[in-house]
């Protein structure tokens, strides 16, 4: 989202200039803000949506070349769901069974 909003804020000021203020806020980490600011929550109403969303978390740090596979990544809980390695002493709330 961060890039693409960087892209509609670059097409307005070459195209759209007059569009632009319209999008203005007084934010201390930006000056124009394109996205509504809404946290997206998914409710998890099985175990299979949980596992779904819990590999694609494990899988972001592969996907984005900080790693070659999931369990190798320090700060991700895959190695919880592994071999039950709980480094951080708070990963109880699902075993992966």
């Amino acid at each position: 989202m961060k890039y693409k909003a960087w892209q509609i804020k670059q097409f307005l000021m070459k195209n759209e200039e007059k569009e632009l203020p319209e999008f203005k806020v007084s934010k201390v980490d930006r000056d124009y803000q394109l996205w509504k600011r809404e946290p997206l929550s998914v409710d998890l109403l099985h175990e299979f949506m949980f596992k779904q969303k819990l590999e694609y978390i494990h899988c972001n740090p592969v996907r984005a070349g900080l790693c070659g596979v999931p369990g190798n990544y320090y700060y991700s809980s895959a190695r919880f769901y592994l071999d039950g390695s709980n480094s951080f002493g708070m990963l109880t709330h699902y075993s992966g069974n």
